[in-house]
């Protein structure tokens, strides 16, 4: 999800609630205890030099249950966000919130309330790494062209 998405789904909200991947939610009292740009500079597996920036929200709740933050308040949070480190609306975010260990996540947003999406690692170089690429699932019986004499000897098939 992009900066600029976020602040538009804020608009319509009063409060922010998080959800979590396995339906639970972010206890209301919830800090955002940091906004800022995270980057990756490295080098994959393949040997092909990458450069990745993101926006990173740190989600963090304690003892603090009569903090909430709102919908405005972390819409202002963001803009000055922006305006001091230069954020670029369309960058995409990722969320950290302690699990654990520190967790990971993509955001969503379901029309009510954000939701954090788990993470996976992937090979970026499948190609150079000679991981095949995945091959579509099919029942033999949908394959066109085959038949009981589509193998038939002589035919040249074997």
């Amino acid at each position: 999800m992009q900066l600029s998405e976020i602040k538009s789904a804020l608009n319509d909200l009063s409060k922010v609630n998080f959800q979590l991947p396995n339906g639970d939610f972010v206890p209301p009292h919830f800090h955002i205890t940091e906004v800022g740009i995270i980057t990756r500079n490295f080098i994959d597996c393949g040997g092909t030099m990458r450069n990745e920036k993101t926006v990173n929200f740190q989600l963090w709740e304690d003892g603090d249950y009569d903090h909430r933050l709102g919908a405005k308040k972390l819409y202002d949070i963001i803009t000055l966000s922006e305006d001091k480190l230069g954020i670029d609306e369309h960058m995409e975010v990722e969320v950290e919130y302690q699990s654990n260990t520190i967790g990971k996540y993509k955001l969503d947003f379901n029309g009510e309330h954000f939701v954090l999406v788990n993470t996976q690692t992937d090979c970026l170089a499948k190609d150079k790494c000679g991981i095949p690429a995945s091959k579509p699932k099919v029942q033999l019986a949908d394959v066109s062209g085959t038949s009981a004499n589509a193998c038939a000897p002589g035919s040249g098939c074997c």
